[in-house]
């Protein structure tokens, strides 16, 4: 009985990096569009979004199951309370991703970024979905290390956000305050897609450790 309950713990962290993972596509697929004013991608990602949260319903139904059967205890128990969590923020992830394809989908056929900041969405997109990669790995691996790592990559996130705010409060930003308005939103979607990364590392920390991330590694 025992065996089944740690492969059914196994299915559940399995279906968690196959989460982040997607999570991390979606991410990059709305990149792609918001810098190349693709837009079908929105309409696609709406779909990948409606499976992503599919998922994470199919892991919590079976999460609370296994807690309410198997009455766990120690590091399985902070495995299934973790799985909750990860789910939603793996969840919120691609909701957020699809936020940004849908803002490239507004702007069409014009593009949603300005040239003057182009540069730095790019930037974002990559950080977003190293970190995507870096979540997946560390959920996989239950492994504390990769978890420092992704709070650590949050830190470059948050770098990024801020000098985008810096350019578009410039006298030099030619593009008005409707532009202005949704370059600083989309900036904020990827800022908040970081910050979820953290939260589910600082979730597999805890599970790995049975400690807290540092407070000075996580701002949520």
């Amino acid at each position: 009985m025992r065996n089944e309950f740690h492969d059914a713990l196994d299915g559940l962290t399995a279906d968690l990096g196959d989460m982040c993972g997607r999570a991390g596509a979606m991410m990059r697929s709305a990149t792609m569009a918001l810098l190349e004013a693709e837009s079908s991608e929105a309409d696609r990602l709406q779909v990948d979004l409606k499976r992503l949260t599919s998922l994470g319903a199919a892991v919590h139904d079976r999460a609370y199951s296994l807690l309410a059967l198997q009455a766990p205890v120690a590091r399985d128990l902070r495995t299934l309370v973790a799985a909750l969590h990860i789910a939603a923020d793996a969840d919120r992830m691609g909701a957020l991703a699809a936020h940004v394809a849908r803002t490239a989908k507004r702007r069409y056929p014009d593009c949603a970024v300005p040239p003057e900041v182009r540069d730095l969405f790019d930037q974002m997109g990559v950080v977003a979905v190293d970190l995507a990669a870096l979540t997946q790995s560390a959920v996989l691996a239950c492994d504390a290390e990769e978890a420092e790592r992704v709070s650590a990559g949050d830190d470059r996130m948050d770098d990024l956000h801020r000098q985008l705010f810096a350019r578009v409060i410039t006298d030099r930003w030619q593009h008005g305050p409707t532009a202005a308005a949704d370059v600083v939103l989309v900036g904020r979607f990827y800022e908040r897609f970081a910050d979820h990364a953290v939260e589910i590392a600082r979730r597999v920390y805890f599970q790995a450790t049975g400690t807290h991330l540092g407070a000075a590694s996580s701002r949520l």
